[in-house]
């Protein structure tokens, strides 16, 4: 009886899929990666498998692979076709028919294939028929009948084709780093690449096909030049190094999205180290038709259709002066409104307005201007239309759509800092619920505090105060709100978050990072604030302001 599979925090799942299974070198087992040790690990022996070890097992499948490959070969005749338009080149079996380019409709130009090289090792075989891939595509158009891309798409529908297309897999353990873009704090991470799909073909539109995905991996199986015949396979066109750059940006993109989750902003910038990335080379199913500037894709294994827009598409931006002007009008409006609930004067509200409305204006158009935006309209990839519907399963010999959707894998990756002498993963929270009702309690207490403390110099009686004696405080402290935050705040909370440590056993305690300032430089940089100008002016200045708005609050003009 086999003992039970021992239960482990941060790692991604076993793959139900045995081809990309890392083995135990001890029992065969599958393995699975633990972010935090940095290895494969053995859910039954516990064995471990280090990345070096788990780059050689795949480097033997391959061997294994292409030996087998080469016998499928012989009892199959193969042909390939070059496209005299996009330079595409196609292997099919010899009793196929190809009069045109599936991509661009260009005239083919037949040779001998002999080149088995080209070839990745793995495949997902078509599971939906041409027929049933043209009728869930003029199902989607009909849905769509009010876009131009789906009448035209509809009217060239018998023109779509199945295609194998060349990808890489990529699988494994990643690094990096990410950081606010207007924060000063780097922070580092390890992760896991539970299976990406990187287009291997140059000219096609990568939006448009990873729009389709993702694919389900548990039928991934080992090539056999059988799964050829009815399709054809187009060969990868991007050399070595063009693929190692299109892996690095494409992993980056994907990952990024669950880095700014972790990190509350989408205002971000990650690096990622792909170099103990498990690769395997593997066709995916699709069928395609391009049309001009129309170009729609099918899944050929879950049914789900992409299209590209015809159109470019844009982000327009407000320039940054309008921005400090809005948000200038924005809080004067604000500071207007809450003198009007006090009870001032209409010429009050009015000239303090004025007056505000100006000083609001310089302090945002300073601090909008840092944003060196030259650009109004940006151009934006294309837009990509696609079927929301659930993924299409085959039921008693019938194909049917099914509410199951399937979802990219993702592992969150695991943050990690070098505290009391060692790395230590950690969980990090910047506006926590504690942290945001902090912030707001703080803020009020400083807009408020000559009527806090006229209250407790008249023991708390509400009605003996003059609360709109402390108008001038409001007026000083209001502004310098929004101007903190603009300024200070947001790099402050972002470049200071909590720290929780990760302990072995999943629970997670506080760190508190202690400065290393003393009491005394603590006393000196206070000493410095009050005694020596320029920040001494500005702190008698808000002093005097205090103290004489709490005194006219406290006991009224006389």
């Amino acid at each position: 009886m086999k003992p039970k599979a021992k239960k482990n925090i941060n790692t991604n799942k076993i793959s139900k899929t045995k081809i990309l299974d890392i083995r135990c070198n001890s029992c065969g087992a599958p393995a699975y990666y633990d972010i935090k040790k940095g290895k494969y690990k053995c859910r039954y022996c516990e064995g471990t498998v280090g990345i070096k070890d788990a780059i050689k097992q795949h480097k033997g499948f391959r061997s294994i692979q292409k030996e087998k490959m080469k016998a499928s070969l012989e009892l199959h005749k193969m042909q390939k076709a070059e496209c005299t338009g996009c330079g595409a080149e196609i292997v099919f079996d010899e009793n196929d028919v190809l009069a045109s380019c599936a991509f661009c409709g260009r005239a083919l130009v037949r040779s001998k294939y002999v080149n088995i090289d080209t070839i990745p090792e793995l495949v997902i075989p078509f599971s939906i028929t041409k027929d049933e891939a043209h009728d869930i595509l003029v199902d989607w158009c009909n849905k769509n009948h009010g876009k131009q891309e789906a009448k035209e798409i509809l009217k060239n529908s018998d023109n779509i084709n199945g295609c194998y297309l060349p990808y890489e897999l990529v699988k494994g353990p990643v690094s990096g780093t990410a950081w606010r873009i207007e924060g000063c704090r780097k922070y580092c991470y390890d992760g896991f690449i539970d299976g990406e799909f990187i287009n291997r073909s140059k000219k096609l539109d990568n939006l448009l096909l990873d729009a389709m995905e993702p694919y389900n991996l548990e039928e991934l199986v080992e090539f056999d030049f059988a799964y050829v015949a009815g399709h054809q396979v187009k060969i990868g066109d991007i050399n070595s190094e063009q693929l190692e750059d299109r892996i690095s940006k494409e992993v980056t993109e994907s990952y990024k999205p669950t880095v700014q989750k972790m990190l509350e902003t989408k205002a971000i910038n990650i690096t990622i180290s792909t170099d103990s990335l498990l690769r395997r080379p593997l066709l995916l199913p699709v069928y395609y038709i391009s049309i001009g500037n129309y170009m729609a894709a099918v899944n050929g294994q879950t049914g789900k259709v992409s299209v590209r827009s015809i159109k470019d598409s844009y982000h327009y931006l407000l320039p940054w002066w309008l921005k400090g002007i809005l948000t200038a009008g924005l809080a004067t409006g604000t500071i207007a409104l809450a003198m009007k609930l006090f009870g001032a004067a209409d010429d009050v509200i009015s000239s303090l307005s004025g007056c505000l409305g100006i000083f609001f204006c310089i302090v945002m158009l300073v601090a909008f201007s840092e944003k060196k935006q030259k650009v109004l309209k940006i151009k934006k990839p294309r837009k990509i239309y696609t079927s929301k519907e659930g993924m299409y399963v085959r039921q008693d010999g019938k194909l049917k759509k099914s509410k199951k959707k399937l979802k990219r894998p993702v592992t969150k990756p695991i943050f990690f800092m070098y505290l009391t002498g060692k790395k230590q993963y950690t969980e990090l929270k910047f506006t926590s619920f504690c942290r945001v009702l902090r912030a707001v309690v703080l803020g009020l207490l400083v807009i408020f505090l000559p009527a806090i403390i006229a209250l407790f110099i008249k023991k708390f009686d509400f009605s003996s105060i003059y609360i709109k004696n402390a108008i001038t405080w409001f007026c000083l402290t209001v502004p310098l709100g929004p101007v903190y935050y603009v300024k200070i705040g947001r790099i402050d909370i972002y470049d200071n978050p909590w720290i929780y440590i990760i302990n072995d056993d999943g629970k997670k305690t506080r760190y508190k990072e202690y400065s290393d300032r003393t009491v005394w430089d603590i006393m000196l940089m206070i000493l410095k604030i009050i005694f020596v100008p320029p920040a001494a002016i500005l702190s008698w200045v808000l002093l005097i302001i205090l103290f004489l708005s709490t005194y006219f609050t406290a006991f009224g003009f006389d």
